[in-house]
């Protein structure tokens, strides 16, 4: 019997419930109540928002409107091209120092040993403590400490997440491959990645979430740019349908961003359907 095949039993010889991806792959009639709830918010909103301070909160068709007039006036496209610029600049960085780091940590202890103090001492540091140390840093006010910032947001959860799934690999699974004398690169390809695979798409998701607060965080404090200046100026000046249209803008990519991440992981990970 060769090792892929025992891996292969080992996988099947695991309890599975009856129906494993019903929580995984939304039906119409999930679709219907997502979309449902966002309605009756938006109803309620519309509904109660002329009765409210017009300086503290208006109803969803000024901000439909506000939206179409920044459209307009190239406003809001101009703003999203350089926030989008930095907001992916620093995924990207977060994402190949999340992986090495989590990688190392989690498959070496000297690694692990090493980096795991300065990791929990900076993650437990607020982040936007630091984002004005970043300019003096890289002597520049430009797209470079806001992607700095962007990366400092979302590396952390990126690390941890892929340290743990490297560290907690199934026993079992290690056991069958050194039994069968695999490599070190079949051991990465057949065992660790694939079993660390949820834990780093988990952390990727959470690393979509931080990254964007660090960078409309970066944009108020690093130049004053994209769309944290949109939200800055059109409050200053109380033009709150304005305000809101960024603050959904960055609301929507967040959504349809992690809504990639999970369509991702059933393409990559489709073994996590059997888990579930």
């Amino acid at each position: 019997m060769t090792f892929d095949q025992a891996r292969v039993k080992l996988e099947e010889s695991r309890p599975m419930t009856a129906h494993p991806s019903r929580w995984r792959r939304l039906r119409p009639g999930d679709w219907a109540v997502r979309l449902g709830a966002i309605a009756l918010i938006l109803g309620v909103w519309e509904f109660f928002g002329p009765t409210l301070n017009k300086l503290i909160l208006r109803p969803p068709s000024d901000i439909f409107r506000a939206f179409f007039e920044l459209v307009a006036n190239g406003e809001l496209a101009e703003a999203m091209s350089q926030s989008f610029r930095e907001l992916f600049g620093g995924l990207a960085v977060a994402l190949v120092v999340g992986l090495v780091l989590g990688i190392a940590s989690g498959r070496w202890r000297f690694v692990y040993n090493a980096i795991d103090p300065l990791v929990s001492a900076l993650y437990s540091v607020p982040a936007v403590a630091l984002i004005p140390l970043l300019p003096v840093a890289f002597h520049s006010i430009g797209d470079p400490p806001r992607i700095a910032a962007v990366a400092l947001f979302a590396v952390f959860p990126i690390l941890i997440n892929t340290q743990q799934g490297v560290r907690n690999v199934d026993r079992q699974l290690l056991e069958v491959a050194r039994s069968f004398n695999t490599s070190e690169r079949r051991l990465w390809t057949d065992v660790i990645i694939p079993s660390a695979t949820p834990y780093l798409l988990a952390g990727v998701r959470l690393a979509i979430g931080r990254g964007l607060i660090g960078m409309i965080v970066a944009e108020f404090f690093i130049g004053l740019v994209g769309l944290g200046y949109l939200i800055i100026s059109y409050e200053n000046v109380f033009r709150i349908d304005r305000m809101f249209v960024p603050v959904i803008v960055v609301a929507t990519v967040g959504v349809l961003m992690m809504g990639f991440v999970q369509w991702l992981e059933g393409r990559i990970a489709p073994w996590l359907k059997k888990e579930q």
